[in-house]
This record gives C-alpha cells, sequence and structure tokens, in this order.
C-alpha cells in the first residue's frame, strides 16, 4: 500500500485557494452588490423600509429618492468589482456606502435590536453587523492591488 502525502494534498489544496479565492470574492461582490442595488430604484428590495427610516431625518432629498441613488450605487461597486482596474473605485464606494449601512444601528436602535439591547441585534441588526465580513473580504482585495515582486 502506498504511503499517502498529506502535506503535498493540503499544498496542492492551498495552492489552488490561492489561485481562485480572489475572483471568488470579486465575483461573489458583483453578483451580490449588482443583484441588491438593482432591486432598490424598482421598489423591489426587502432592505427599502430599513433604508427609507435610516435616510429620513437627511435634510435634503426624499427618502425615495435616496433609495434610487443607494441601489444605483451599489450597481456600480457591483460592476466595478468585476473588472480589476476599477477594484480600488468598488472599494472606495463599499467603504463610503458602509458608513451609512451602519447607521441604523445608532439612529434606529428599536429596528437593529432586540429590546435596545446592543447584544441581541434583530433580523435587521444581523443583517448590518454581517457587513463586518464584508469590510474584511474588501481589504482582502484591496490587498492584492499591488503585487509584490
Amino acid at each position: 500500500m502506498q504511503n499517502i502525502d498529506f502535506k503535498k494534498i493540503d499544498q496542492k489544496i492551498a495552492e489552488k485557494m490561492r489561485v481562485f479565492s480572489i475572483p471568488a470574492l470579486r465575483i461573489s461582490f458583483g453578483i451580490i452588490f449588482f443583484w441588491f442595488g438593482i432591486l432598490k430604484p424598482f421598489g423591489l428590495s426587502s432592505a427599502a423600509s430599513l433604508l427609507k427610516a435610516t435616510v429620513a431625518w437627511l435634510p435634503f432629498g426624499s427618502p425615495e429618492n435616496w433609495l434610487i441613488v443607494i441601489g444605483w450605487w451599489e450597481v456600480v461597486i457591483g460592476i466595478c468589482f468585476l473588472f480589476q482596474k476599477t477594484t480600488r473605485i468598488a472599494i472606495a464606494l463599499l467603504f463610503l456606502q458602509m458608513v451609512g449601512t451602519f447607521m441604523p444601528l445608532v439612529f434606529l436602535p428599536e429596528i437593529t435590536f432586540q429590546q435596545n439591547n446592543i447584544l441581541l441585534p434583530t433580523l435587521e441588526g444581523q443583517y448590518i453587523i454581517k457587513n463586518l465580513m464584508v469590510i474584511s473580504a474588501a481589504l482582502v482585495i484591496g490587498g492584492t492591488v499591488y503585487k509584490r515582486k
């Protein structure tokens, strides 16, 4: 019986992961931001009411207009992630968008936390908090913009 070299198998798997991980993240970002974004201008997003409640206090623009603007903003983020040359633009737009994404945690705690307890996020709160992972993945992609020689 032949001796199996698990270290070599592990190295080959890790190399394949290294090759496919960044493209997979970029495509995932592209699909998710385009998909979720395009729903907003057409009034089909399940996040519309939360978004409108979040921007209602802004002194200019109606919540409906903000929904459209933010939706197209997300579409642009998605498209930019699909092309390596526009990665920096995608990440910059994403980080600006994330500032707004976290606003309901501060301005709408009655919607984002059960009994206003920060340890008990509602489904909406969990939806927002998971964006920490989105930010982390964007940092990973951003870290590959310049290849070391």
